[in-house]
């Protein structure tokens, strides 16, 4: 950021991108920042876009679930917007689905605008891993979160032998020292922060434990899985929720997904997924087993659901992060914890309904 930048952030001022790139961050460098509280879509489908017209704005900061809000009001919305003033586009939050990515990069902005997918936590505030200012052809790669940030020293391990895995392998990601910026501690409770952050496991011990699951390439780029305890394990086999969510919203009919693992005596577990539709697609029976299909012909015959069902909405919190662990408990039954996070309660309504009516015996779309 620098003084002249205008930034258009659609976080939720509660949260830490919302604290440091609505207030903090802007204010210190002296730049215009813009506060605004409500939907992408309403009450016009180019109201996002127009806001960034008329206020001239140089950053958009958004996060994923956004854009794969504006990726199903189509293209044309944006086209309608004079953008000239953008220089870069900023997003967090959620992982950046590849097709989503390419979107936003090549039909909205026609390849002239860098697109930053990084990654952070709350306990780490600064990016973690992200993008250095640069030529995006050469520097982007789809689907990943970028490059260690300074001072970040990552490490993937193997979640059994805690020994450092290959590049593409997944496994656990730590960081293997302190990080600039990163909290000391939890109110109130050292010995939690302790615990859960810094002897997470005992070949973790003295590392910083971020809870995510990902994988490295050989050049150092970072690809986010999901978080570590999200990981289905099918048969043994190892897969991201991300991964299948990623190659759910590659199909043309879907504009948002979420899965989750749920347990099966036989295969250990099986994906359970719900997905949101883009205009001019209906829930049908032949629907879903096209998109089950696309999804064994993306990553693998291995891939096995146990339904895919057809939303509305998908439980997030107000900051755009996809609330799995909701989904999951709806299954199992579960007691829901905490939702005071949620977006939208009628999401978690909704699934709700979908999975009693499924464990009915009524399986027909909604």
């Amino acid at each position: 950021m620098n003084p002249e930048d205008i930034i258009f952030n659609t976080s939720d001022i509660g949260w830490i991108v919302g604290q440091s790139y609505l207030v903090f961050g802007p204010l210190l460098v002296g730049c215009t920042t813009i506060l605004y509280d409500g939907l992408p879509d309403y009450p016009t489908p180019d109201l996002w876009w127009k806001m960034m017209e008329k206020h001239r704005v140089t950053i958009p900061w958004m996060a994923p679930t956004g854009v794969r809000v504006l990726r199903k009001l189509g293209a044309e919305q944006a086209k309608k917007c004079n953008l000239s003033s953008i220089q870069r586009v900023v997003c967090a939050g959620e992982v950046l689905n590849p097709d989503v990515w390419n979107w936003l990069y090549k039909d909205v902005f026609n390849e002239k605008v860098p697109v930053f997918d990084h990654m952070w936590q709350t306990e780490v505030p600064g990016s973690m891993f992200g993008y250095p200012m640069g030529d995006a052809k050469s520097l982007f790669k789809s689907g990943s979160a970028g490059l260690p940030m300074p001072g970040v020293i990552p490490e993937i391990l193997d979640e059994y032998t805690g020994e450092r895995v290959k590049p593409i392998q997944k496994g656990i990601l730590v960081l293997k020292n302190p990080s600039p910026g990163m909290t000391p501690t939890l109110w109130m409770d050292l010995e939690r922060y302790q615990s859960e952050y810094w002897e997470n496991k005992l070949f973790t011990k003295g590392m910083y434990f971020t809870g995510d699951a990902a994988y490295m390439d050989q050049e150092g780029y970072i690809f986010f899985a999901g978080r570590s305890d999200e990981v289905i394990k099918i048969s043994g086999h190892r897969i991201g929720t991300v991964e299948i969510e990623s190659a759910l919203v590659s199909h043309p009919a879907i504009t948002e997904a979420a899965v989750v693992g749920i347990p099966d005596e036989l295969r250990g577990e099986e994906a359970l997924g719900f997905v949101s539709l883009m205009p001019g697609y209906s829930p049908s029976d032949s629907l879903r087993q096209e998109l089950i299909d696309h999804v064994r012909r993306t990553i693998g015959p291995l891939i096995l659901f146990k339904t895919i069902e057809f939303v509305e909405l998908i439980p997030k919190t107000r900051s755009g992060k996809i609330m799995r662990r909701i989904m999951k408990r709806l299954w199992t039954g579960e007691e829901l914890g905490d939702l005071s996070t949620v977006e939208e309660d009628a999401s978690v309504d909704e699934v709700r309904e979908i999975i009693s009516k499924f464990k009915d015996g009524f399986a027909e779309p909604p």
